[in-house]
């Protein structure tokens, strides 16, 4: 078998509440494949949150590793670690973060603009595979939830990720169109060979991967 694209090892994470500790993370390590579809899942408050930041280079742990295809993420300085979010990680979060005044296009743009490669035709690709071909010059509020989900899937391709990290993706949005959200993820993880690593609290969407990670009071059930 060859070597997991992503480890973590033994991760800690607490937050101070007033005179409070909570222990957050409480030694969790883990091990993905590349091209695998795994499922955080877990009640509010676990942790699998705190351990989707961890992972993706967002949030530095108070003790453990974290490589991702050979690198020690933390080991680098904040510049390394940017330039390799935007060129090796896709994200899709509960809230879109679309910014309000781009059209759908540039939204999706944002992530070779920053890397300094925007390939205009590419994206717009991007948004016809999503289904939102013609939806490419509206601005976010004139869209749907769903569809505005749509576009942080697109823009999460942008750059043509390795891995892709979602946190609660469709958190925000009815079953039904959440459902149809969680099956274009899939499909385009898989058809493209991405990683895909989910935190939902919903057991049902969870079955839906390769396997199943259960986080309980901060560690691996």
């Amino acid at each position: 078998m060859p070597p997991p694209q992503l480890v973590a090892r033994d991760l800690r994470r607490s937050f101070r509440i007033g005179p409070r500790r909570i222990e957050v993370l409480r030694g969790v390590s883990l091990e993905v494949q590349r091209g695998e579809c795994v499922f955080l899942c877990g009640a509010s408050g676990a942790g699998k949150t705190t351990l989707l930041y961890t992972l993706a280079g967002l949030e530095r742990p108070e003790a453990g590793e974290v490589e991702f295809e050979g690198r020690r993420l933390y080991r680098a300085g904040e510049s390394a670690l940017a330039k390799l979010r935007n060129e090796k990680m896709g994200f899709v979060f509960q809230g879109y973060f679309l910014l309000p005044e781009l059209t759908a296009l540039e939204n999706v743009m944002l992530p070779g603009m920053i890397g300094r490669r925007a390939p205009r035709e590419q994206c717009a690709e991007s948004l016809a595979t999503v289904g939102l071909g013609e939806r490419t010059n509206h601005l976010p509020p004139e869209l749907s939830g769903g569809e505005q989900q749509r576009v942080a899937i697109a823009r999460a391709l942008t750059n043509d990720p390795d891995i892709i990290f979602a946190d609660e993706p469709t958190g925000n949005l009815d079953s039904k169109t959440g459902d149809a959200i969680m099956d274009l993820l899939l499909s385009l993880a898989r058809e493209r060979g991405k990683t895909l690593v989910v935190v939902t609290h919903d057991t049902n969407l969870a079955q839906r991967g390769d396997r199943t990670l259960r986080i309980a009071d901060g560690v691996l059930a």
